[in-house]
């Protein structure tokens, strides 16, 4: 596979998983066995994840920022924009609007996404809808 290819298809998942909420398209981006390296995920545990982001937030968009490839692995650095309208992580919605950044690296082999690891800054989400309190400034 090519660099752009690799790139290619890291958007596509991204795209049709996340933007869109098109669960069925895993198998066509990600491999059966995909190793979630920084997760104890299973396929089951990341539709649904998933799924309770986009109850949660229905109208949750990533927008790629950038996009790096490198032999079989490709680096994006995302930002995630929504409405908090469902009940998140125990959480009744506020309405608030949120914003918050993430940064994918996936592997690529044979045209899937065999392994993945995924870093989002889940305490910002978490701190716009009020359940957690911003870090002190430093003195």
């Amino acid at each position: 596979m090519n660099l752009e290819t690799n790139k290619a298809i890291a958007r596509g998942y991204l795209h049709e998983l996340v933007n869109n909420g098109n669960l069925a398209a895993f198998d066509i981006y990600l491999s059966e066995d995909v190793v979630f390296n920084n997760s104890s995920d299973a396929k089951s545990q990341f539709i649904a994840r998933m799924s309770a982001i986009r109850t949660a937030f229905p109208d949750h968009h990533l927008t790629i920022e950038d996009q790096i490839a490198e032999g079989d692995r490709v680096v994006t650095r995302v930002t995630f924009h929504g409405t908090h309208h469902g009940e998140f992580s125990g959480l009744a919605p506020t309405g608030k609007a949120v914003k918050y950044s993430g940064i994918a690296i996936d592997r690529i082999a044979n045209g899937k996404v065999v392994e993945m690891w995924h870093l989002v800054n889940t305490s910002s989400l978490l701190q716009q809808i009020g359940d957690a309190k911003p870090p002190a400034p430093k003195k």
